[in-house]
């Protein structure tokens, strides 16, 4: 469906890329094939296309913001042998407007930086039943960033950047994983790939459920994680 030029065949990254890929395939084909799937900052959209033709998933909205890869996704889907209802969207992730509505499913395979972040503020304002994310690389333009690096200070870790940095991780990923269990999905944090695969392995897997008392709980750590953050401690 991608490669079909002569001669041309799997490079050693597409390899890589295909596990990832066949790994999200089999979280998907738990979920029912109901509503809309939306592959969000879909690149060339391996995910949502195979999604239609392996799963048989009937609609898919595609989110991408470079114009050149969504060629690409037109492309192949002229090689798509099921009928499906696909929408091309030429935008930015942060961009609401181009999100539609109450989607079944949102896919983001390494939505880099703070594209994960908006994908969870978007998933969760249009009311996605299923989210499944995987975050790829962190900076300082992440929300969560400065509360992490403040605690770092709080805490007076050592100044070695190996150090720091998997400490700084894990606190984004916490407040992504509080921020959507507030906003009512259960949410599990797993990894669906070995770290040989990619470094950036976690599936954030995020069902909305709504539980009260699973937001309360979720609300109240978050405001602690925040909070703490602005302690100051003296050593």
């Amino acid at each position: 469906m991608f490669i079909d030029a002569p001669g041309t065949g799997l490079r050693r990254e597409d390899l890589k890329k295909a596990v990832e890929v066949a790994a999200l395939l089999e979280e998907l084909s738990r979920v029912s094939r109901e509503g809309t799937l939306v592959d969000v900052a879909a690149g060339k959209s391996y995910l949502g296309l195979l999604a239609v033709e392996l799963l048989g998933f009937e609609k898919l909205v595609v989110i991408e913001r470079n114009e050149k890869r969504l060629a690409d996704v037109r492309h192949a889907m002229t090689k798509l042998t099921r009928p499906a209802d696909i929408s091309l969207v030429h935008g930015d992730v942060s961009d609401r407007a181009v999100w539609p509505t109450e989607p079944h499913v949102v896919t983001a395979l390494h939505a880099c930086g703070e594209a994960s972040d908006a994908v969870i503020d978007a998933a969760v304002a249009n009311g996605a039943k299923w989210v499944l994310l995987v975050p790829c690389c962190y900076s300082a333009k992440v929300p969560a960033w400065s509360t992490a690096q403040a605690q770092v200070e709080r805490l007076g870790l050592p100044r070695h950047a190996e150090v720091q940095k998997k400490f700084v991780q894990s606190i984004i990923d916490a407040e992504r994983t509080l921020r959507l269990e507030a906003a009512g999905w259960e949410t599990t944090v797993v990894p669906f790939v070995a770290p040989t695969v990619t470094p950036h392995n976690l599936l954030f897997r995020a069902r909305r459920l709504m539980e009260p008392k699973r937001m309360r709980d979720a609300e109240q750590r978050l405001v602690m994680l925040r909070q703490g953050a602005n302690e100051t401690t003296r050593w």
